[in-house]
């Protein structure tokens, strides 16, 4: 080995390299027998020192398997981490609202409660002491404190450093799989908490933390204590005897300066108890200032003399004294949880009231518990009225859908997880036990339970509008009708999978039913066999519809046709397309099919009037696709159909009236239109014999223009030029009422006569009459 190292890195090297006595006894201890290769030698020349150097060695005794099982295998790293930086990301990351901090500690107090009463259930002694099982929080605005004490299970000095000293370590959790272990006690259990992070929550407005906890099973208290910026923790045990506890746990929060004049506020804090735990199994009571009336002694001397302190005359009065006192916060109870069957309807319209601040009774509510595959509860409330704001209309974010587990409030804030937008006025309860939550418990995460959740409350509240239109009571469906329609009509368009649910609880207008509103089983239910479809018509009002001329033949042979008069009717008919295998037929649009007509005549029609529809159509020019004999008119002179896979009027016209609309699409999708002529009006007869006698005819030209606008007008177009239609109008007036009661001169000549003859008749005199100066007494006006 000498030589060959002496090549690379010369003699000096090759003497440094060689063991010394001292060094060589060393090597001989640790070094493994065998062979020795100096590859990976690595040598700084210039400075003569060895900079690094590996050795490779192979143990004769071990078998080469051995060896590639343990390089395989490699070495176990437990993984570190920065507690500070952890607990920045707790407490700053996981939660939106700093609020949220009373609800994790308060959950906390109650699964600590539920803990005490599962095991007082093989352990009796657990309860020796006899105090109350209850949660009481008392904030100081003076001191800045919060202070949460519960009579729960308590914690021992080794379950201090488990739970609060071990990040993300839950004794919920491991209670409930001791629990599930052990199947005497059940399952069935309300305990919250799931992650071991929610008392860490409580650093959001705390800058210090104590702890003071005693357990039944030690006769010791102990205190922990640890501040907001610190990655450490103090625990002593308790020694001072007034600040002993029976059992159970006081949390000590010390709020830091910004949160103090929020947090520390008794009315704050029992809103936050109202809202988030009010429906929290056991008692929870905050430390309030109330007011109350006491009749105290006046001291009153009397008048004109001094008197002495035993004649002064004693009289009583009436004072209204403040005091501090605890007050339950809790008072309504879960509805949900109940059997409905125990349930009143007064007690629904009260919890309705009361939850969500309403003052008038639901319409309908519906009381149900799901279980299999998801289990959970809810109530849901069709309101009475609907909002009275536009911007809570279609709002998918109403914060009408209040999210609970196991009883303690979650979140309101949902984007169409939970109803679809067409169901957002719909409100009521939720209350599951497994609900796919994220860390913070405020996020409700999109999951397969999630889906399936929606579904089944979207089935429930669809069975309840639907008990609500077969009341015998029709009110309630109308009002409901003219509260929520609109809903319905938008998830015809935005829910497909629910149409058929959806179509049997619309209703319209009709040309039977003008006045009352039908449903689609009515009307298919007074259709006559021959008629194949469900006619309609949409327009912008009732009485458009009433006079519009494509009703004309319809109505003569009775036909109903649905009236569409809100601007969503239309789109919504054309997303459902059919119903009961009868499609929807649009009565404006051209290829009408009635049934029932005469082919013979329609031939002999369409002869006699191809010369004069040609013609008009040469009139007309690009303004119509064509000209043609139309079969659904009986009285009106022609009517301008649009084409069928085209905008309809009505479309048209709320399209151009859309305020982020399109104009180049307009043209597009405007379609063509065709202008149909009824062959027995007289104005259509005299144009087909002007057609024949004299086709260039100036009048009979501007005959066909004015027929046109005005099948515009008559068919909810708008015309492209009103003005010039106006002139049109003024100038056939004047043709039509020329001379038919003479010119002015004359009317002048025949009065002039008139007042000659009356002049010269005898006796006449013509008497002036001046308004009377007298006034009654009851003339109003009078001074």
């Amino acid at each position: 080995m000498a030589p060959a190292l002496s090549r690379t890195l010369g003699a000096s090297s090759v003497a440094a390299l060689r063991p010394s006595p001292s060094r060589g006894l060393r090597r001989a201890a640790l070094a493994p027998q065998g062979k020795i290769s100096a590859r990976g030698v690595r040598w700084d020349a210039r400075s003569e020192r060895v900079v690094g150097a590996r050795c490779v060695s192979a143990v004769a005794e071990k078998a080469p398997a051995e060896a590639d099982e343990e390089a395989a295998a490699g070495e176990k790293f437990e993984y570190q981490a920065e507690v500070s930086r952890l607990m920045d990301l707790i407490v700053h990351s996981l939660y939106s609202h700093k609020e949220v901090f009373l609800r994790e500690l308060v959950s906390n107090a109650s699964d600590a409660l539920d803990k005490l009463r599962f095991l007082s259930v093989t352990d009796p002694s657990m309860l020796a002491d006899g105090s109350e099982m209850e949660i009481r929080i008392k904030p100081d605005p003076e001191a800045g404190t919060i202070t949460i004490t519960d009579s729960g299970i308590g914690m021992t000095k080794d379950e201090l450093k488990d739970c609060l000293g071990t990040i993300a370590q839950s004794g919920t959790s491991k209670f409930l799989k001791a629990l599930k272990e052990n199947k005497e006690l059940g399952a069935d259990n309300g305990l919250i908490g799931q992650f071991g992070v929610g008392f860490y929550s409580a650093f959001l407005v705390a800058e210090k933390i104590v702890v003071s906890t005693k357990s039944p099973k030690v006769d010791k208290q102990y205190v922990w204590e640890a501040e907001a910026d610190s990655s450490s923790y103090v625990i002593k045990e308790e020694t001072d005897p007034e600040k002993m506890l029976t059992r159970g746990t006081q949390i000590t929060l010390f709020l830091r300066e910004d949160d103090k004049y929020e947090f520390a506020d008794p009315t704050r804090i029992q809103g936050l108890v109202k809202n988030y735990s009010q429906f929290v199994s056991f008692p929870i009571f905050t430390w309030q200032e109330k007011s109350r009336t006491v009749e105290v002694e006046e001291e009153e001397s009397k008048e004109g003399e001094e008197a002495s302190e035993g004649e002064k005359e004693k009289k009583k009065k009436t004072i209204t004294e403040k005091y501090w006192d605890w007050e339950l916060a809790n008072e309504t109870k879960p509805i949900w949880m109940r059997n409905p069957k125990e349930v009143e309807n007064t007690e629904y319209n009260e919890f309705y009231k009361k939850t969500f601040n309403e003052f008038l009774d639901p319409l309908a509510h519906a009381h149900f518990t799901t279980e299999g595959e998801v289990e959970f509860r809810s109530v849901l409330y069709i309101p009475g009225m609907a909002p009275l704001s536009n911007e809570e209309i279609m709002n998918p974010k109403t914060k009408n859908i209040r999210l609970y587990v196991k009883r303690v409030f979650i979140s309101d804030d949902f984007d169409g997880e939970l109803f679809p937008r067409y169901l957002s006025f719909v409100k009521g309860v939720v209350d599951s036990n497994d609900l796919p939550l994220n860390v913070s418990r405020e996020i409700l995460q999109e999951s397969r339970i999630v889906r399936i959740m929606r579904k089944r409350l979207v089935r429930k509240t669809f069975d309840m509008i639907q008990d609500i239109a077969e009341k015998d009571e029709k009110e309630d469906y109308k009002k409901f009708w003219e509260s929520f329609g609109k809903f319905m009509k938008l998830g015809c368009i935005e829910d497909s999978g629910n149409q058929k649910r959806l179509a049997p609880l619309l209703r319209f207008h009709s040309s039977k039913n003008e006045t009352d509103l039908i449903s689609l089983d009515q009307y298919v239910e007074n259709m006559p066999e021959s008629q194949k479809a469900i006619y309609y018509i949409a327009t912008d009002s009732l009485q458009s519809a009433r006079t519009a001329p494509f009703l004309e033949k319809l109505v003569q042979k009775d036909i109903e046709v649905l009236y569409l008069v809100e601007p969503i009717d239309e789109v919504a008919i054309q997303n459902l397309q059919t119903y009961k295998e009868k499609k929807f037929v649009d009565i404006s649009k051209e290829d009408l099919e009635l049934g029932d007509e005469d082919e013979d005549k329609e031939k002999e029609s369409k002869q006699e009037y191809t010369l004069l529809c040609d013609w008009m159509k040469q009139q007309l020019g690009d303004k119509v696709a064509k000209v043609q004999i139309s079969k659904r008119l009986s009285s009106s002179p022609c009517v301008l159909v649009s084409g069928k896979f085209g905008w309809s009027a009505n479309m048209e016209r709320l399209m151009k009236a859309q305020t982020l609309g399109d104009t180049s699409s307009l043209e597009f999708m405007r379609g063509r239109r065709i202008f149909e002529i009824n062959p027995d009006h007289p104005i259509v007869k005299d144009l087909s014999a002007a057609c024949k006698n004299e086709p260039e005819s100036t009048e009979a030209k501007r005959a066909v223009e004015l027929l046109y606008e005005t099948a515009l007008i008559s068919s909810g177009y708008t015309p492209e030029s009103p003005a010039e239609l106006g002139g049109k109008i003024y100038e056939m007036m004047t043709i039509a009422l020329g001379g038919r009661w003479g010119s002015l001169e004359e009317a002048e000549a025949t009065a002039s006569e008139t007042s000659v003859e009356f002049g010269s008749s005898e006796g006449t005199v013509t008497e002036v009459v001046e308004p009377s100066e007298v006034r009654t007494e009851s003339d109003p006006w009078r001074e």
